[in-house]
């Protein structure tokens, strides 16, 4: 259930280059969340006509809620500045998560901080798979070491090759799916992050017969479906088009659900 809670925060880990993980005590939120849910937070000393920022869900533990950031502009440099006691208004879990059934065999495909939610996911899913986490460079690869304490096989691509193969990560992606094929086994794609990459992730679940989960990124300014600003085309089973709200009816679609 939605809930406004003032969270305090308990404290924040520099990450690579820009990227931090910023911890707050936010009970009954935290325990109510699910993987591929997000959070609408108050950022402190902004001004209070100031929108709230989305962030997806990287964790939790106990009344422990973890969010993964990068400081990219005005709001998130004053999330930078928060220290521990601190209050933060919260307003979550909101949206539907990942299913955590999944019908065959789990791969996660990251990009950027996409891994936030996959992080998240990671820990709760009943079956270890393949983690592709994809980046720029190496700064931008993230909770590689968080996934491999969880039991999961981790691939890394970067586009520069400061880390892992070079390139993108649908290439190791590519690989595995043979390899899935040729064992017979079935996949489950399960994908976060930029809509390049989404897309493609949904192509591949499409073309290889199998369920592919994508947690779409839009600009979600209210964070509960009131003021339209995160439409998305999408398509019924009866192959019927409509337009939903990512913050309300997503973040998290099946792949062919959304109409590009």
């Amino acid at each position: 259930m939605m809930k406004d809670v003032t969270c305090r925060v308990i404290g924040q880990t520099p990450l690579t280059a820009g990227y931090w993980a910023l911890d707050m005590e936010a009970p009954g939120l935290a325990e109510a969340a699910q993987p591929g849910q997000f959070v609408h937070v108050r950022v402190p000393g902004l001004e209070p006509i100031a929108l709230r920022r989305p962030f997806s869900i990287f964790g939790t533990e106990g009344t422990t809620l973890k969010l993964l950031y990068k400081t990219v502009g005005r709001g998130t440099s004053q999330m930078n500045r928060l220290v521990p006691g601190d209050p933060v208004q919260v307003i979550g879990p909101l949206g539907n998560g990942f299913p955590l059934e999944p019908r065959g065999e789990p791969l996660l495909v990251a990009g950027g901080y996409g891994v936030a939610p996959l992080a998240f996911l990671a820990g709760r899913l009943p079956t270890k798979g393949v983690v592709l986490i994809g980046g720029r460079s190496a700064d931008d690869v993230l909770a590689v070491t968080a996934f491999e304490r969880l039991g999961w096989t981790v691939r890394v691509a970067t586009e520069d090759g400061s880390l892992g193969e070079t390139g993108l990560v649908t290439v190791p992606l590519d690989r595995e799916l043979a390899r899935l094929h040729e064992a017979g086994a079935t996949p489950e794609l399960f994908s976060c992050g930029p809509d390049g990459l989404l897309r493609a992730v949904g192509e591949r679940a499409i073309q290889a017969g199998c369920r592919g989960w994508l947690s779409l990124d839009k600009h979600m300014v209210c964070g509960v479906g009131a003021c339209l600003a995160c439409v998305q085309r999408l398509r019924r089973e009866d192959g019927t088009e409509w337009i939903g709200r990512v913050c309300r009816d997503g973040p998290v679609f099946e792949a062919r659900e959304i109409v590009w």
